[in-house]
């Protein structure tokens, strides 16, 4: 065999080195794929966007097919390394359509042509582009770099779809004696998480000269419902995201630039929210449950005296009143 000859400078160690490689694959030398992306060094997999889940078996086309791969987060531009070592080959050509993420390539070993009785992986690397389409690669070596995600998709978690030649499922060797993939939250335990620091129960505010705080409260002297939940948060106070998502905004919530006029949206597999009268760390990308989400603005210096609050509404206009007390004593 000579494609395993990677960098040998003598024969001797260079028959040794195949010898080894085929008397233990990959799977048997480490038990796992190395990191894939840089930046990410678990290989964690993408969690839900408004594109649809990451992990394998996903819904696919309104749940009418599945998703034959995993998708490894991956910013846009980063340096991709080979997973295992083995044999390239290409272009793959995912979407047939020449967008700016239509490119990858395959990674084998062994050499089926040579080796058709050992056991080996065959994966295939999409949405990025590789320094070479041809050759053998070395695992953990360079291989290529992301390409432009955002640009096809803006707001995805950018990612590498990884997929199996034989449509097998890849998480347990991306991230082994691990749950790799962990469904956004709250769905694992059935409860959001403390919006505000000093606020464990998401307490919700009561009655004050500017109204109340609870759904379906009167607004505009009884004319208007209010559509909304205002959790108690004091000025200057940390904001945490309730449940795992992606962030987009900003939401203007009196679109006359006041001191509170600032706020993001959260969307999850099952909820959608919009926390307002915040400034967030940042207006897209992915956050997870507990995590800072931003700071409370100065709402005294707009409504002096008011219990200040975090307006908490979601996207449908339905009653989030349930899903904030699930968090009481917790």
């Amino acid at each position: 065999r000579t494609w395993l000859n990677f960098s040998c400078f003598s024969s001797l160690p260079c028959e040794v080195f195949t010898k080894q490689l085929d008397a233990h694959p990959p799977q048997q030398q480490h038990r796992h794929w190395a990191q894939i992306c840089s930046g990410n060094p678990s290989n964690r997999i993408r969690g839900c966007d408004r594109y649809g889940c990451g992990n394998f078996g996903a819904d696919r086309h309104s749940g009418k097919e599945k998703h034959a791969g995993v998708d490894v987060i991956c910013s846009d531009g980063a340096t991709v390394y080979a997973p295992f070592s083995g044999q390239l080959s290409g272009p793959i050509r995912f979407f047939h359509n020449g967008n700016a993420i239509d490119d990858g390539m395959q990674l084998m070993f062994p050499d089926p042509a040579s080796s058709p009785s050992l056991p080996g992986y065959c994966v295939k690397l999409v949405c990025i582009h590789p320094i070479r389409y041809h050759g053998q690669i070395r695992r953990g070596q360079r291989l290529g770099k992301m390409l432009p995600m955002q640009k096809v998709y803006p707001g995805i978690i950018s990612h590498i779809h990884v997929e199996n030649c034989d449509h097998s499922d890849p998480t347990h060797l991306l991230t082994p004696g691990k749950k790799s993939y962990v469904p956004p939250l709250p769905q694992q335990d059935g409860r959001w998480a403390a919006l505000c620091a000093g606020n464990p129960t998401n307490e919700i505010r009561g009655c004050d000269k500017y109204g109340c705080g609870y759904y379906g409260a009167p607004r505009r002297s009884g004319k208007g419902k209010h559509r909304a939940v205002d959790v108690i948060c004091a000025d200057g106070a940390t904001v945490y995201a309730p449940f795992s998502g992606q962030l987009s905004g900003p939401v203007k919530f009196f679109h006359n630039g006041n001191a509170i006029d600032d706020g993001v949206q959260i969307r999850g597999p099952e909820f959608c929210v919009k926390l307002l009268c915040i400034h967030p760390i940042r207006y897209s990308g992915e956050i997870s449950k507990g995590q800072v989400l931003g700071r409370m603005l100065p709402m005294q210096r707009v409504f002096p005296g008011i219990t200040s609050h975090i307006h908490v509404e979601n996207c449908d206009h339905s009653d989030p009143t349930s899903n904030l007390e699930r968090g009481k004593g917790q």
